[in-house]
């Protein structure tokens, strides 16, 4: 039974992409492996590109710095950003998209425990579903299995942080002012809302992006397991 779903990981991944040239040696290679150290691999991986995700993202200007997640200001008030800057509010501005990515900074590490928990509940049809799956088999995996919890556990994070350094305070202030010159909608979603989403956002894409490394150099892995599972889909 064991060797049947191995074979079956294998032929999947081949099939989604893997399996042009070398395809055979990949197949042999593949073939070789049990479906528990190929949910092992798979586990360690992501233990890996969650790990680094994390410390990634969760310092100073782990958001702010990387343009790839860097929370902008909410959409309504990123049309009106000129005009209030004529109105003499464009350090507040600055300032506001500023602390919204210091908030998603604070808040990142809580998810490290229950993106942890996930991986250690992985099923061997997971692993089945992530590695013959597309470029964000990842991220799906991760959204179906945390993102509501994880959006329970930023949200007090996120709405202390701001509540302390008065992001709260400006984004309302601010869009308050825009409001009454009919340049934002007073019905918009909360600060907190808005900044915990785009953090979850920042997060699974940084999640994406290790695993792809991983996928591309599985050499370069610290852990022997991920080294065997990965080198074999090369």
């Amino acid at each position: 039974m064991i060797r049947k779903v191995a074979t079956g990981l294998a032929a999947g991944v081949l099939v989604v992409g893997l399996g042009c040239a070398g395809g055979i040696a990949s197949a042999f290679s593949l073939d070789q492996l049990s479906s528990s150290d190929a949910s092992a691999g798979l586990k360690a991986a992501l233990d890996q590109g969650v790990t680094s995700a994390v410390a990634t993202l969760g310092r100073t200007d782990g958001f702010w710095s990387d343009p790839k997640v860097r929370i902008p200001l909410p959409e309504n008030l990123q049309r009106v950003r000129g005009i209030m800057k004529l109105m003499g509010k464009g350090r507040e501005v600055d300032e506001l998209e500023r602390a919204i990515n210091r908030a998603a900074e604070e808040a990142v590490p809580q998810s490290r425990q229950l993106l942890t928990s996930a991986i250690r509940s992985m099923t061997v049809d997971d692993a089945k579903r992530i590695l013959t799956g597309g470029d964000d088999s990842v991220t799906q995996f991760f959204k179906a299995r945390t993102e509501p919890q994880l959006v329970q556990r930023f949200l007090p994070v996120v709405s202390q942080v701001t509540a302390q350094n008065g992001l709260a305070r400006q984004y309302n202030s601010l869009a308050g002012q825009a409001s009454q010159f009919g340049l934002l909608k007073a019905e918009d979603a909360t600060i907190e809302r808005y900044v915990t989403q785009k953090a979850l956002d920042g997060l699974f894409t940084m999640i994406g992006e290790e695993e792809r490394k991983i996928r591309a150099n599985p050499l370069a892995a610290g852990s022997d397991i991920v080294k065997r599972v990965f080198g074999a889909l090369k």
